[in-house]
C-alpha cells in the first residue's frame, strides 16, 4: 500500500524517514507531510513532530520495521495511537514470484548477497515468526505467526532493477569494492526477464503483523 492509497481513507498522513535523500524523492501531496526523522531524535521529539498521544488512527511501516530500535518505536506507536481503535501493521517481503525461467536466476543473484546482509535483517529471514510485536491481535497475524499475502504488481525491467540496486546488501557490498550487480548480472536478468522492455507482474510474497495496544 503506498502513501498515496493510505491518504485516500485518511484526513492526513504523516511520513518519516532517516534519510533525507530518500525524502528528495518523495511525492508531494496536500494531505501527506514529510518529516526527517534522524536516528539521533529523541522519543519526545518525535511525539511532539507527529502530533501529540493518542492522535494517530494508524501506524504502518513497509519493509523496514526489523532495522528499527523496537523498544524506542514500540513505545512511541503506543503513546501516539488512538485508544481505542488505533492500529500498528507492519509488513515485509523476502522474496518473489516472476516466471519459472527469471526466479532461478533471481535465486542465484540474491544468494551472492547473503554475506553482505546485515544482522537485523534475520527477522526478514525467518518471515518476521521471531520478529517482537507487543500487541493485541485482531486476526490478521500477531507475534509468531505472520499473516502470509501474496501482492502482485506490475513492474518493468528498469523498474525491477532499480529496486534491485536499493537493496542494503547491495550497497554494502559496493562500499567493500563488490559489483553484485555486474554488467554480466544485469544481462542474465534482462534475458531471463524477457527483454528490457517488457512489463511483468511480480508476486510480493508478503508476511504482515497487525495490531492495537494492549488494554
Amino acid at each position: 500500500m503506498s502513501f498515496f492509497q493510505v491518504v485516500e481513507r485518511y484526513e492526513q498522513v504523516i511520513a518519516t524517514d532517516v534519510s533525507e535523500e530518500q525524502l528528495k524523492h518523495a511525492m508531494p501531496h496536500p494531505r501527506i507531510r514529510y518529516h526527517h526523522t534522524p536516528l539521533s531524535i529523541s522519543e519526545e521529539e518525535l511525539v511532539t513532530l507527529i502530533g501529540r498521544e493518542n492522535s494517530v488512527d494508524l501506524v504502518t511501516v513497509a519493509q523496514a520495521v526489523h532495522w528499527f530500535d523496537l523498544p524506542k518505536f514500540y513505545s512511541i506507536v503506543t503513546r501516539i495511537l488512538r485508544k481505542p481503535g488505533g492500529i500498528i501493521a507492519v509488513w515485509c517481503y523476502k522474496s518473489f514470484a516472476v516466471s519459472p525461467e527469471f526466479d532461478p536466476v533471481m535465486k542465484q543473484f540474491y544468494d551472492t548477497t547473503l554475506p553482505y546482509w546485515k544482522r537485523n535483517v534475520q527477522y526478514l529471514t525467518d518471515d518476521y515468526k521471531e520478529l517482537p510485536f507487543p500487541f493485541e491481535s485482531f486476526g490478521l497475524g500477531f507475534e509468531g505467526q505472520p499473516l502470509e499475502l501474496d501482492m502482485p504488481k506490475e513492474v518493468s525491467f528498469e523498474g525491477f532493477l532499480r529496486m534491485l540496486r536499493s537493496f542494503s546488501a547491495v550497497n554494502t557490498a559496493v562500499e567493500q569494492g563488490v559489483d553484485l550487480l555486474s554488467e554480466k548480472v544485469v544481462k542474465e536478468l534482462e534475458t531471463a526477464w524477457g527483454g528490457s522492455e517488457l512489463v511483468r507482474t511480480i508476486i510480493y510474497k508478503t508476511f504482515m503483523l497487525v495490531g492495537k495496544v494492549k488494554a
